[in-house]
């Protein structure tokens, strides 16, 4: 296999598990564990992917475009279970991203609610509803239509919401969600932290998978929306920390 070709590989398998270790590779490209730590290197030095202690995780945010195609029969399933939960007069954080898209469509006739969202999709949708309607002010990620950083992180720490929706990129198999972003880590943190009620909602390709940031723990959160299946142990984990489960199915 040529390096290009190698490299590619490289890439398209952290792509689909989020990460990858350095023998772990070599075992299935075969080749030396000195080869692939080069080839981490270039790509690291290229901005493809971002090394980590033994290897290497995937950097580059998901497009809005890309989120709203992939597993879109399970957001919606997820978010009619989140949405049933938003009841009249609630103050309401919403998370950037496809799937809390998918609950603002679904709660934009609720009476006399506040909607507070860091997701320029969102606000476009709810500025032709009757929402009482907020948004973060920060930098912009121009391709996922997020907003974060410190104005956006300052602003959610003078606020207090009933009920806060999430969403997350990665959940590793120690039950840490994870972020490819900085800034957005520190904000989901802030916010979930402010909420009576928070809801993480992930479909079961956001399981087992790692990004360059630790956000929390899924413990933090009072509700995990997902059709993803826990084992025994991971069931009493939540179980002793009081976080319940909601499961989707389509």
């Amino acid at each position: 296999m040529l390096m290009a070709q190698r490299q590619l590989k490289i890439i398209d398998l952290i792509q689909k598990r989020g990460s990858v270790q350095v023998e772990e590779l070599a075992r299935e490209l075969k080749v030396s564990t000195m080869t692939i730590r080069r080839d981490l290197e270039k790509l690291n030095a290229e901005g493809a992917i971002e090394r980590c202690h033994g290897g290497a995780v995937y950097k580059q945010e998901v497009t809005y475009a890309d989120k709203q195609i992939s597993n879109r029969i399970i957001k919606e399933a997820l978010a009619r279970i989140g949405a049933g939960y938003v009841k009249a007069g609630d103050a309401i954080f919403l998370d950037a991203g496809t799937t809390t898209y998918e609950i603002a469509r679904r709660i934009m006739e609720i009476p006399n609610i506040l909607v507070l969202s860091n997701d320029l999709e969102i606000i476009k949708l709810l500025m032709g509803s009757g929402v009482d309607l907020m948004i973060c002010g920060g930098n912009v990620q121009k391709s996922t239509g997020s907003i974060h950083g410190y104005y956006a992180t300052q602003m959610i720490s003078q606020l207090r919401f009933d009920i806060g929706f999430f969403g997350t990129a990665a959940i590793d198999n120690h039950l840490k969600v994870m972020t490819p972003t900085t800034d957005k880590a520190f904000l989901k943190r802030t916010v979930v932290e402010h909420c009576r009620q928070s809801f993480l909602l992930a479909d079961q390709s956001k399981f087992n998978r790692t990004a360059f940031t630790l956000v929390n723990e899924l413990t933090d959160y009072n509700y995990i929306v997902t059709d993803y299946q826990f084992s025994d142990r991971e069931q009493t984990l939540l179980q002793k920390s009081g976080t319940k489960l909601l499961e989707a199915s389509i």
